[in-house]
């Protein structure tokens, strides 16, 4: 019962057992996990950050119409937990943002095919985490989680992406991304994600991150708010690149490859220019990756 607890972040403290002599239940921490009221052994106002809402909805959709009903998977019902406890107790911030890759996309194309033998391909995902290596270090407040009062600042880079699987997202983590080139962190990614897809990620995969990309890649979307991986304190969010006209004098324009940024953060350690400076230096490493190495 306790790593069933662990699993899906529910306090076994405050689960009340429904079995004999007040003993917890399978059912009882499943319960407490989707927020059945008959669950929770404490009083309304006393769970995590005093919030007391109103009970769930209870609807018989059948008298309505036809449904089905399909249980959520366990990627989804654990990833479920905690994405809701971290939109409840982080304040977010999205800042949204352009970066521009022409020159960047046309260098990837010709990488791709120098290396084609290999068998790497390398991603534009890849690039954004060498990027996001140097503009961490930058800016060593995002490279950071809050701990009471203190911030606990990393000497480490490890960053997280979130990858597609049948069952859910997942978020393998490149460890010392800053140690590894392009090429190596792309090998790596393209081997977590496949573990991922295959069920076989091991805990210690996805632990340790630093610092998160969402990439919504080729799916579509232009951008949106990123749900801030806990106890990190800002997570990266890309959608799909588009051409766009710019004029950098009001005078004369040409097209551009642009990539959206939407950067969510913890206003709690981070304000709002720190933020916007953040966006502009990893877009401007993205349009000039030269400088990662200033």
């Amino acid at each position: 019962m306790r790593k069933l607890a662990r699993e899906l972040g529910v306090d076994l403290g405050k689960v009340k057992g429904s079995g004999n002599k007040g003993r917890i239940l399978k059912e009882d921490i499943d319960n407490f996990a989707k927020g059945a009221p008959a669950a929770a052994a404490a009083p309304a106002g006393a769970g995590i950050g005093g919030i007391d809402l109103l009970p769930w909805p209870k609807i018989d959709f059948t008298k309505f119409g036809a449904i089905e009903t399909k249980p959520l998977s366990r990627i989804k019902r654990i990833s479920g937990a905690n994405l809701h406890r971290n939109w409840v107790m982080i304040p977010h911030v999205t800042n949204h943002d352009d970066a521009d890759i022409t020159d960047l996309e046309a260098f990837r194309v010709q990488l791709n095919k120098e290396n084609e033998k290999s068998g790497v391909k390398v991603s534009m995902l890849a690039f954004m985490i060498k990027a996001a290596v140097a503009t961490l270090k930058k800016f060593p407040e995002f490279n950071a989680s809050l701990d009471g009062d203190n911030l606990v600042l990393k000497k480490y880079y490890h960053i997280g992406f979130a990858a597609d699987t049948p069952q859910g997202l997942v978020v393998p983590v490149i460890r010392d991304a800053d140690k590894k080139g392009v090429i190596d962190i792309a090998k790596e990614m393209g081997d977590l994600a496949k573990l991922a897809r295959d069920g076989k990620l091991k805990p210690d995969q996805m632990q340790g991150g630093c610092f998160t990309i969402s990439s919504l890649g080729g799916v579509g979307g232009i951008y949106f708010t990123p749900i801030i991986n806990a106890p990190e304190v800002a997570i990266m969010g890309v959608c799909r690149s588009f051409w766009k006209q710019v004029s950098t004098d009001g005078k004369t324009s040409s097209w551009r490859f642009m990539l959206p940024l939407s950067l969510s953060w913890d206003h709690r350690v981070i304000d709002g220019a720190s933020a916007a400076r953040f966006n502009n230096h990893f877009a401007g490493l993205l349009a000039d990756m030269r400088r990662v190495l200033i």
